[in-house]
């Protein structure tokens, strides 16, 4: 397995594996905790709402950062800001200050850690091997993820909100030490034409993000809820998705570095679009809902590949792969902001949590078609 010999990828994987250890854990509870702490389903859209709009504000601070310091030094100090989000998460206690402050947080942690985690993995990355090494990647979060959620959702009922998300905090501090055998990227002081050349990025990642709001955000609420509120068994559900989901995505990998990107949009925007129509009305009865929930572990495999590969190909390409992750991600916040606002607003406005599911089917339409150009060209 030639994609396996670079080593600093692996221990790329392996920080993002212990990383995803932590949000499979305690990141997979975010939204269901906000509404058991008495947010209402649209102050939690609202307020993720809220997080995106303060990323895509603050983004631009990176670049001099990136310049001054490179791109290492900006994942380690992401991942640790990322961290401090979660001792918040447990004082929410419905609409007040602390679920401000988590917002304003969980704005400055994400921004640093996501924009400089995509240009450092584009950057030490092999684009012939690229969808082997993010099929690998993801496959390790699935595994982890099984175990995760069960014990947060334990900790959560037996020892407590502010002891579940201190331990998901602990976990993310301790995934940067992998880190502290990789190289570091420096960021050049100019860069032209590289706006330009993120404008397919930018396209892309708004798409994903329009997608995420309804397929990730509003079920996630739709989940908690058809499980009568329960963090076990809400818990016990995303571990039987991680199970479904450790192998889904390997072959894909595989089938994308082959040459076969086009065929893969096909097959990977066609499931998400099929378990986005599923998740429509499975939440009306747990058991359903647990099967639609295990169905996205599915759709994780086959589309992170198939998105992130173009993504990371490209943004290697351009004249500066931050310049070009600054881009892409503000308008992954745009595309998920908007989202979340239009979701919440019907939510508010009566509107069943399906009809906010299947706005997602928008980005997923706009994905397929540019995702289908990038892999052209």
């Amino acid at each position: 397995m030639a994609f396996f010999r670079n080593t600093t990828v692996n221990l790329l994987n392996l920080h993002y594996g212990i990383h995803a250890l932590a949000l499979s854990g305690g990141g997979a509870f975010f939204a269901a905790f906000l509404l058991k702490a008495g947010v209402p389903a649209h102050g939690v859209l609202t307020a993720m709402a809220a997080i995106l709009i303060g990323r895509f504000l603050i983004r631009p601070a990176i670049l001099p950062l990136g310049r001054r310091f490179g791109l290492k030094p900006l994942v380690i100090v992401g991942t640790i800001i990322t961290a401090m989000q979660y001792p918040l998460l447990a004082e929410v206690h419905g609409v007040g200050w602390p679920l401000f402050a988590l917002c304003a947080f969980s704005s400055v942690g994400d921004t640093f850690y996501w924009t400089a985690y995509h240009a450092y993995f584009a950057s030490l990355g092999d684009a012939e091997h690229r969808g082997h090494q993010i099929s690998a990647r993801e496959a390790a979060s699935a595994l982890v993820g099984i175990a995760a959620p069960l014990l947060t959702g334990w900790a959560l009922v037996t020892l407590g909100p502010r002891f579940a998300f201190g331990a998901t905090c602990l976990v993310l501090i301790l995934s940067a030490a992998p880190l502290l055998w990789t190289p570091n990227v420096a960021i050049a002081d100019e860069a032209p034409n590289a706006l330009r050349a993120a404008i397919p990025g930018v396209l892309l990642f708004a798409a994903d993000g329009w997608t995420a709001m309804g397929y990730v955000f509003v079920w996630q609420i739709a989940l908690f809820s058809a499980l009568k509120e329960s963090f076990t068994a809400f818990g016990g559900a995303m571990a039987f998705a991680a199970i479904v989901g450790v192998t889904s995505g390997l072959v894909l990998g595989r089938f994308i570095d082959a040459g076969h990107g086009r065929r893969a949009v096909w097959l990977a925007c066609g499931v998400m679009a099929a378990t986005i129509l599923a998740r429509t009305g499975a939440y009306l009865h747990p058991a359903t809902a647990i099967l639609a929930n295990a169905a996205g572990a599915v759709v994780v495999g086959l589309y992170t590949p198939t998105m992130m590969t173009a993504v990371y190909n490209l943004s290697k390409r351009s004249p500066c792969v931050l310049r070009f992750h600054i881009a892409a991600e503000g308008g992954w916040d745009a595309g998920g902001a908007s989202a979340c606002l239009l979701a919440a607003g019907l939510i508010w406005a009566g509107a069943p949590l399906s009809a906010a599911i299947a706005v997602s089917l928008l980005g997923t339409v706009a994905a397929f078609v540019l995702l289908r150009r990038a892999y052209g060209a």
